[in-house]
């Protein structure tokens, strides 16, 4: 496995490419003082994992991950033990060390990188079979009452948790379905819509204009996320 190492402390970086040398089946092909340089980096290479530091300058770990559309395997190396619970949010973080760092720990996390690593050359078709369905699939059916109504899916502009109910608003109507975000956002495909928010998933091409930490779409003003926005704004097609 090839790995990059990103951490504004040299010293950080150093250890860790020390415990990596002991390591038959992992190497370093570049590391990184900064997020930046490392997705220009990404841009151009693959990579299997990534040792992460979580604060650094511009972007954090965090906002780092959310601009990788396909992030790989990820060990996270910081000095703060405050973000586990939000790190183990992101399914592709393997691991989470605290410095300073033991060769011991070092190796535990390595070790649940190897086992990662083969659970997941087991089921790659699976998946994108998954994906494949996700694609081609341009409609999905709401019940109302004693209706089920088709809804479009490039039409949808916008969708809002209320409570128990979910609002979903197309270009012509607006429904109110009693389920869950995390169904409808399954049924989205990932290319075209993004959770900008907690109650709000949005169509990135119905945006009319984007002001500070809020986007326009319609005559709707949806709140964006501090965390959201690198993701958002890595989405556009910008000048």
């Amino acid at each position: 496995m090839n790995c990059i190492i990103i951490d504004d402390e040299a010293l950080a970086r150093a250890i860790i490419a020390q415990f990596i040398t002991s390591q038959t089946n992992i190497k370093v092909v570049d590391e990184f003082p900064n997020a930046i340089e490392a997705i220009k980096y990404l841009n151009q290479n693959t990579v299997d994992v990534i040792f992460l530091d979580i604060h650094m300058p511009d972007f954090t770990g965090f906002d780092f991950i959310k601009t990788l559309k396909s992030p790989p395997k990820i060990i996270l190396v910081t000095s703060d033990k405050n973000f586990a619970f939000e790190a183990f949010e992101f399914d592709c973080i393997v691991d989470y060390l605290v410095k300073p760092i033991t060769e011991d720990r070092f190796n535990k996390a390595i070790e649940k990188l190897n086992a990662r690593h083969i659970n997941t050359k087991l089921v790659p078709s699976k998946a994108k079979d998954k994906n494949t369905t996700s694609e081609v699939t341009n409609e999905f059916y709401i019940n109302i009452g004693h209706r089920l109504i088709k809804i479009d899916i490039p039409s949808v502009t916008l969708v809002r948790a209320k409570g128990d109910y979910i609002i979903i608003k197309t270009e012509s109507n607006t429904y109110t379905v009693h389920t869950t975000l995390k169904k409808i956002e399954d049924k989205l495909p990932k290319d075209l819509f993004l959770k900008v928010h907690r109650s709000y998933i949005i169509n990135t091409k119905k945006i009319i204009d984007i002001e500070d930490n809020s986007v326009l779409i319609g005559k709707d003003v949806i709140p964006v996320s501090r965390g959201n926005r690198p993701e958002l704004i890595n989405r556009l097609n910008l000048l």
